[in-house]
């Protein structure tokens, strides 16, 4: 597997190796040995998630409990969204956006202390998440896909949104934010 680090730190794309033949192809998506040394804790819940285009799911985040996230897609294509939300970080409020789909392969780390959200680009896309921490109902926190002190230029105008993403608040009117820890 390849590793790239993207431009917000502790962002990256994990490139696995796939062999392929006249049967089809098979590649690992996971191995705790060699992901531990960037992702640094352990997978403790998968979930997966089916959408259809248009759909925006997000921009969610878990206040306390913040969870690591390891994102890949089974089927489809996906614009993948993540923004820093550590208070005091000098990337505090940035987003990084990146087209995940089946045919790559690619898996994006998302680490804590961001917020996450995707776009469904395909007919339907089926995604995988690999949690570092467990999903907790009641800390889930909305902001909404538009902030415009965000600024995401989503590849469409009207989405598909929940309840709770309709109803989210901008970044700035979260009252709790995971603070940013230099290293």
């Amino acid at each position: 597997m390849k590793i790239k680090k993207l431009k917000l730190p502790g962002l990256c794309i994990i490139k696995p190796k796939i062999f392929r033949d006249k049967r089809g192809y098979l590649y690992e998506t996971y191995n705790e040995n060699s992901y531990l040394k960037f992702i640094k804790s352990k997978i403790v819940q998968v979930i997966n998630s089916n959408s259809k285009k248009n759909t925006i799911r997000g921009i969610h985040f878990q206040y306390p409990n913040l969870q690591g996230k390891l994102v890949s897609v089974l089927q489809g294509k996906i614009f993948d969204v993540t923004v820093d939300i550590r208070k005091n970080s000098p990337t505090f409020g940035k987003w990084y956006g990146v087209y995940l789909d089946a045919k790559k392969k690619e898996q994006l780390w998302i680490p804590k202390g961001f917020a996450h959200a995707y776009l469904v680009i395909s007919k339907t896309a089926d995604i995988l998440y690999k949690c570092n921490c467990k999903y907790y109902p009641k800390n889930q926190k909305y902001i909404v896909w538009n902030d415009s002190n965000i600024n995401i230029k989503w590849p469409t105008k009207k989405p598909i949104l929940s309840k709770n993403d309709a109803n989210a608040i901008m970044l700035n009117e979260h009252k709790n934010l995971p603070r940013w820890k230099k290293k």
